[in-house]
């Protein structure tokens, strides 16, 4: 009767937006535990006191998304080799000598999505290229790298922001301006945008498909809509296509095992239920 319930939740500003919750609470009913996931709209300056205040409370961990995944990094204790790499931390464990582990899961969540969607693609098999140059390409990057793809292009609209990746992962990232960016999908295996575009409410994400083998496979981050314009184009290519869903989906896997003691599996039904309005 003593044993406290674990707690868990995701912590940002602002939070509501977060299909989190939805997916956590299904992994605990669906397995059967005790815990609960709570979604926290925590400000800039009160983030310090909340990290060390909810350990306290019989929290285990926390999703981190906008605007403090880079900011936990400085405030953890203990940094993956990951999430330094990448700059930013998803995830964050409490551990019981009170020290705050951070994480980053979102690479891992890219390429399960991937290895699920397109069961065929492997990583040596050619080039990918990568459009966008923010957190999330650089989650992508690292994840493409330690998989073994052997060259990736990497283009976005600020042609300064690409540079940096490149100085920081080095020759295997090839950069391309934007207005040349077509040329870079000739040969290439595998294409992901990182970028906000063909979000809903967004830009279109108009770049041309003509150069890109219909061998290729597709990839898009962006979940909303599910089936984004470019996944559109490239299926009428005859790509394979995988929609951002799932990336989503996995990247929440490690961090729930650590918290609740149980590895959930990312399901069908799982995605109904987070996709269910």
């Amino acid at each position: 009767m003593t044993k406290k319930i674990p707690l868990a939740g995701v912590i940002g500003s602002p939070v509501a937006h977060s299909k989190s919750p939805r997916l956590h609470t299904h992994w605990l009913k669906t397995y059967g535990l005790p815990g609960h996931y709570i979604p926290m709209d925590v400000r800039h300056d009160d983030l310090k006191d909340a990290l060390r205040m909810l350990p306290k409370l019989g929290f285990v961990g926390l999703n981190v998304t906008i605007p403090h995944k880079e900011t936990v990094l400085g405030l953890a204790d203990l940094v993956s080799d990951r999430a330094a790499l990448i700059g930013a931390a998803n995830t964050l464990i409490f551990r019981q000598d009170g020290k705050i582990h951070a994480d980053n899961t979102d690479g891992y969540g890219f390429l399960e999505n991937l290895k699920t969607g397109a069961p065929g693609w492997q990583a040596k098999v050619g080039p990918a290229v990568v459009i966008g140059a923010g957190g999330a390409a650089r989650a992508v990057i690292t994840a493409l790298i330690e998989a073994g793809v052997p060259e990736i292009r990497l283009t976005n609209r600020t042609r300064n922001r690409a540079d940096a990746l490149r100085s920081e992962f080095g020759p295997k990232v090839v950069v391309q301006d934007w207005v040349q960016a077509e040329q870079m999908l000739d040969g290439a295996a595998l294409l992901v945008n990182t970028s906000s575009l063909g979000m809903a409410g967004g830009p279109d994400f108009k770049l041309s498909l003509d150069q890109l083998p219909s061998s290729a496979v597709v990839t898009d981050i962006v979940y909303t809509p599910l089936r984004t314009t470019l996944l559109q184009r490239a299926e009428a290519r005859g790509c394979v296509t995988v929609d951002g869903l799932g990336m989503l989906l996995h990247q929440a896997v490690p961090g729930f095992e650590r918290w609740f003691g149980k590895r959930p599996e990312v399901t069908e039904d799982t995605r109904a239920v987070v996709l269910a309005e």
